[in-house]
């Protein structure tokens, strides 16, 4: 027998419920949000794109411009000459030249190192944007600051923690 007392209990408990638990098929908040991340590309690059796609995959929110002067862009944002790919990631003060992978990214974002970012030179086959290869093998270079000027930050596909 349904009573008002245990009516009022039944509708207090499914408040509480609704309040509290989230809804099925929902996401739940996360802790740590991603910074967004600003993208100056070559004109015409479908893989700096490719690398924009992923960036947002994993929760950045992304800006993209494409550049109208690249060498002189990238001279602007400290980027070595024999550091350049081909596009240019700004976040949070840091500048990341070319298929940076994210693990990499993330180190410097959250650590802060004394540099002023990270270069992946060239356009390595499975790096972020150009194949996406968790085995492909290629340095990940530290440039500016008092901890840069081109050590090796990150050897990609060696499992080998990072340098910062």
């Amino acid at each position: 027998m349904i009573t008002r007392r245990n009516l009022l209990a039944r509708l207090g408990a499914a408040t509480f419920t609704t309040a509290v638990l989230p809804i099925a098929g929902t996401a739940a908040p996360t802790d740590t949000a991603r910074p967004p991340l600003h993208i100056l590309t070559a004109p015409g690059c479908s893989c700096c794109h490719a690398w924009a796609d992923l960036a947002r995959a994993r929760g950045h929110v992304v800006t993209v411009e494409e550049m109208t002067d690249t060498a002189a862009q990238k001279n602007a944002l400290g980027v070595p000459e024999q550091l350049v790919s081909c596009h240019t990631i700004r976040a949070e003060g840091y500048v990341f030249e070319g298929h940076v992978p994210f693990d990499a990214l993330d180190a410097v974002l959250r650590d802060r190192p004394a540099i002023a970012g990270l270069a992946v030179p060239g356009m390595p086959m499975g790096s972020p944007g150009m194949g996406d290869d968790p085995a492909a093998r290629f340095d990940v270079i530290a440039f500016g600051g008092a901890a840069g000027d081109g050590r090796v930050f990150y050897r990609a596909g060696t499992n080998q923690p990072f340098a910062g």
